[in-house]
């Protein structure tokens, strides 16, 4: 049986509760013959847009994440968003230490393990995104960082609970308007480096853990991509942000990911 492919988007803080109502009524549309036994199709939309998001589309066509959560269920955290209020609506998967919330928004490492904790602890599906800085890259520094951000950011994480554990690896200088796409050379050898270090937290049930690319996949590199032995699916950004460009490129990854072993 061929592995489980993964295809996504975070929407970031754009479209607004019309926009992404009908950008995913949409995509479901597009996709609904494609048998989902072998495709995990989510989108992460923002906060204001989930409750209306959740009853636009059935969770059997398309996953939804929240792309923050505070690790507490209550207290004086202003505006914070705790895993109950997330839990009451719907919400499938809990975007963790995206490179914004790290290194626009302050979160640290140590933050982000609490949030995957309490994501898991909640039920949901824990999605810890790591990836280094251009100044790490050229320090050299690549390997080390990702291997720092899993171990911390994964410390304490029961081994039962690993089944709804998603890495995506998204390269901070890769990411965004001014994002420099990784050459999938290089994305599959980090890709490889976070397996190794997912192996020696986990034994061999790391296997079971989907490590996704993001950072400037579009409708020119997805395919290659897809090809490389070690992603086993993709987080793309503005290029998913339309539902007939994103069809496309699931169309044209989507049977490259499933002929993999």
């Amino acid at each position: 049986m061929s592995k489980m492919v993964y295809l996504g988007s975070n929407l970031k803080m754009y479209k607004g509760v019309k926009d992404t109502v009908e950008f995913l009524t949409r995509l479901s549309d597009l996709t609904k013959d494609i048998d989902r036994s072998g495709l995990t199709l989510f989108i992460i939309p923002s906060y204001v847009t989930l409750e209306s998001a959740r009853k636009a589309v059935p969770n059997a066509s398309i996953l939804l994440g929240a792309q923050n959560m505070h690790w507490e269920e209550e207290g004086q955290f202003t505006g914070e968003i705790s895993p109950r209020m997330l839990q009451e609506i719907g919400i499938d998967i809990i975007e963790i230490g995206h490179s914004e919330r790290r290194h626009v928004m302050g979160e640290n490492d140590f933050d982000e393990n609490k949030k995957v904790l309490s994501a898991l602890n909640h039920g949901f599906k824990a999605l810890l995104c790591v990836g280094e800085t251009l100044q790490q890259k050229e320090l050299d520094l690549s390997d080390e960082t990702l291997s720092t951000q899993l171990k911390i950011g994964l410390s304490g994480v029961d081994k039962k609970d690993i089944g709804r554990l998603w890495i995506a690896y998204e390269p901070v200088w890769a990411i965004g308007v001014n994002g420099i796409p990784a050459s999938k050379e290089y994305a599959d050898e980090k890709h490889a480096v976070i397996k190794d270090v997912l192996c020696g937290l986990f034994g061999s049930d790391a296997d079971g853990i989907p490590v996704l690319y993001g950072g400037s996949v579009n409708p020119q590199n997805a395919e290659e991509l897809a090809e490389m032995p070690n992603i086993d699916g993709l987080f793309i950004g503005r290029s998913a942000w339309d539902a007939e460009g994103f069809n496309k490129i699931i169309r044209a990854t989507y049977p490259i990911f499933q002929k993999k072993p």
